[in-house]
């Protein structure tokens, strides 16, 4: 079953629950899915072009709950809260840190990096293995107390 069949399964499932937040997160998802095979010309999308939207989404929700906490506005972090917690069911398993720092381990050998200079060739080459199952910041953060060693 596709990305798109199951979104659809689930709002009409949340209409009958009649569970509001989550059939509206479920909208947002399916139109930023149509938008982006829309922009790319494409009937249906692969499951790397759906990964890449659906990581886009999580990380603009993130991003807004960074903010709302930072401006105190509880209100809104309650509700940012629980759109991450719908997008992540749709997302691949995350990665622990432990598991992500063996795969940043295994690049920087593989790339034969050795200083921090060496940081755009390893984050390059490391960001197509862990799209969608990792943090871009905590991928950072990791190459860079690697490569500083």
């Amino acid at each position: 079953m596709g990305l798109l069949d199951r979104l659809n399964d689930d709002m009409k499932q949340a209409m009958k629950n009649k569970e509001k937040d989550k059939l509206s997160v479920l909208r947002m998802l399916k139109a930023a899915l149509q938008n982006e095979a829309i922009k790319l010309g494409k009937s249906q999308l692969s499951e790397d072009e759906e990964l890449t939207v659906l990581s886009r989404e999580l990380k603009q929700r993130k991003d807004s709950l960074q903010e709302f906490e930072n401006a105190g506005r509880t209100d809104l972090v309650e509700k940012a809260k629980a759109e991450i917690e719908i997008v992540q069911l749709y997302m691949p398993k995350q990665l622990t840190e432990e598991e992500l720092l063996e795969i940043v381990k295994q690049t920087i050998a593989e790339v034969g990096a050795s200083s921090k200079a060496d940081m755009g060739k390893v984050m390059g080459a490391i960001m197509p293995k862990v799209k969608g199952k990792a943090d871009g910041s905590l991928v950072n953060k990791l190459v860079q107390q690697q490569l500083s060693q």
